[in-house]
């Protein structure tokens, strides 16, 4: 049984973490090691959430040899996983083989044993050099989870966070840390498009907008001919960052979140409280008689 964490965080706060990983391509005895080293290295300092990137078990082009490296939910490497995670929540990217022969980029998150939640990547990015749309269906649904009172987390798997409107609906439902598992090499996009510059405006107003505290995790090293830029990192809810990766290392990037400074954040710019109300009067606007 692990051993409970000395590094408790202060009151009122979450420690929350990034693991900044260099996945080796369809290797999962190598990729699950790291898992399980990182899990016991983030208990240790007491982290009650931990965020692995984008397809942490397989790599990050995995998803043409998706017949090979595809696992159900209950593969005995994600019990693994959810079994070493007693005392924090664990969210790890793999390929999800569900029923029907049907192939999802999903992020897990597991805890005391169990799946707490699943998400399936909606927004499927196929242009530059990334190609999800050739191999994996779209998701169908957002989702969140509960870690206590305060953190209702959400998973959105990196171009689920290009898209605006998706990240809207789960401010709208509660969500009040959005972790974001990233995959991102400066070739991605490709042209003018700067990926790491472009990744610290969109995390950051996401942040500012909705009073939202963030924690994203990005791999590092190579695969082919992409290198990844790794820059893990953790904002508060203002859009200050807390904590940040390096380019070029594996590590764990730790800090602390203050739901405190949510409720401020959330009282000063009311973007969540307006945006419900709104939400709610453009539904009844679809099914009143003048829209039909």
């Amino acid at each position: 049984m692990p051993s409970p964490s000395p590094e408790a965080p202060r009151d009122g706060a979450l420690k929350v973490a990034a693991a900044q990983i260099d996945s080796s391509y369809g290797d999962l005895d190598t990729n699950l090691g790291k898992h399980l080293s990182m899990i016991d290295e983030a208990r240790r300092r007491g982290v009650a959430m931990l965020l692995f990137p984008e397809l942490s078990l397989c790599g990050h082009s995995a998803g043409k040899d998706a017949l090979q490296l595809a696992m159900r939910v209950d593969h005995p490497a994600i019990a693994a996983l959810a079994q070493a995670s007693v005392g924090l929540h664990t969210s790890f990217g793999f390929i999800e083989e569900a029923p029907g022969g049907q192939f999802y980029n999903s992020q897990a998150s597991v805890t005391e044993g169990a799946i707490v939640h699943v998400h399936r990547k909606i927004q499927l990015a196929t242009y530059g050099k990334l190609r999800d749309g050739l191999y994996y269906a779209p998701g169908a649904d957002l989702g969140a989870f509960g870690i206590d009172r305060d953190w209702r987390v959400a998973t959105p798997i990196c171009n689920d966070l290009w898209n605006p409107a998706l990240v809207h609906d789960l401010m709208c439902d509660g969500v009040t840390l959005l972790a974001a598992p990233i995959s991102s090499a400066r070739e991605a996009v490709g042209g003018g498009f700067d990926n790491p510059s472009a990744w610290e405006l969109n995390l950051r107003f996401y942040a500012v907008t909705y009073g939202v505290a963030v924690v994203m995790a990005n791999r590092i090293g190579t695969e082919g001919m992409l290198r990844f830029w790794g820059g893990s990192r953790i904002l508060d809810p203002f859009g200050n960052t807390v904590a940040m990766g390096s380019t070029t290392d594996e590590e764990l990037v730790v800090g602390e979140l203050d739901y405190a400074a949510l409720r401020e954040a959330r009282f000063l710019l009311p973007t969540v409280r307006d945006a419900r109300v709104y939400a709610a009067r453009g539904i009844r606007a679809a099914h009143s008689p003048v829209n039909t």
